[in-house]
C-alpha cells in the first residue's frame, strides 16, 4: 500500500477556507489529486480559500496526478453516479493503492468503500489532528467550517465531539 493520501476537492476547499490546510501537511505530507479535482479547486478564481490552495499547489503540497488511461471506461461508469472529481479521486485512489481517500460526499464514500478504497472524511482528519496535538479542540474548527458553508451532518458532528472528548461543546 502507498502512504499517499488522495483527496477530493470538498475537504481541501473546506480546510483552505478556514486556513487549516496545514493540518493535512503536518499529518500526511503532500496530498495527491486527480487533474479533475485540481480543476475543481479553481485556483485562478477569487473564491474563499483559493489563495491558500494556490500556495499549497505551488509548494507541492497538493500534487496533481493523471489517471491511467485504462480507467477511462470505468470513469465514465462512475460518472453516472458521481461528479467527475469524486469519480476521478476514487479511481486514482485505487490505481495508486493509497493510504486513504479524503472525501466527505456520502455517495462517493459509499462507492469508494464498496470498491475497497479506505476513506476518511474531514472530521476524521480533525480527530487525527487533535490526537497529534495539532489542535487543542475540534469544536471551534467545526464551528468555523460551518460559518464558511462547509456542511457536515449533525449526527457526525455530535459523534466527532464525543470522540474528541468535547461532548456538550457548542459548535
Amino acid at each position: 500500500m502507498n502512504k499517499a493520501v488522495v483527496a477530493d476537492a470538498g475537504p481541501l476547499i473546506g480546510l483552505a477556507r478556514i486556513d487549516r490546510l496545514s493540518l493535512l501537511t503536518s499529518l500526511y505530507g503532500s496530498v495527491l489529486v486527480p487533474e479533475t479535482v485540481l480543476d475543481e479547486l479553481c485556483l485562478d478564481s477569487d473564491r474563499p480559500g483559493t489563495r491558500v490552495l494556490s500556495s499549497a499547489h505551488a509548494a507541492g503540497v497538493i500534487q496533481p496526478r493523471p489517471l491511467a488511461q485504462s480507467g477511462d471506461p470505468e470513469l465514465d461508469r462512475l460518472c453516472l453516479s458521481l461528479d467527475r472529481g469524486e469519480a476521478s479521486a476514487i479511481l486514482l485512489a485505487e490505481q495508486i493503492r493509497c493510504r486513504f481517500l479524503l472525501i466527505d460526499e456520502r455517495r462517493g464514500r459509499e462507492i469508494a468503500r464498496r470498491r475497497g478504497v479506505p476513506v476518511v472524511g474531514l472530521a476524521g482528519v480533525l480527530l487525527a489532528a487533535k490526537r497529534s496535538a495539532l489542535l487543542d479542540r475540534v469544536a471551534p474548527v467545526l464551528t468555523e467550517l460551518s460559518r464558511q458553508g462547509y456542511r457536515l451532518a449533525d449526527g457526525l458532528v455530535t459523534e466527532v465531539l464525543r470522540l474528541a472528548g468535547e461532548a456538550g461543546s457548542s459548535r
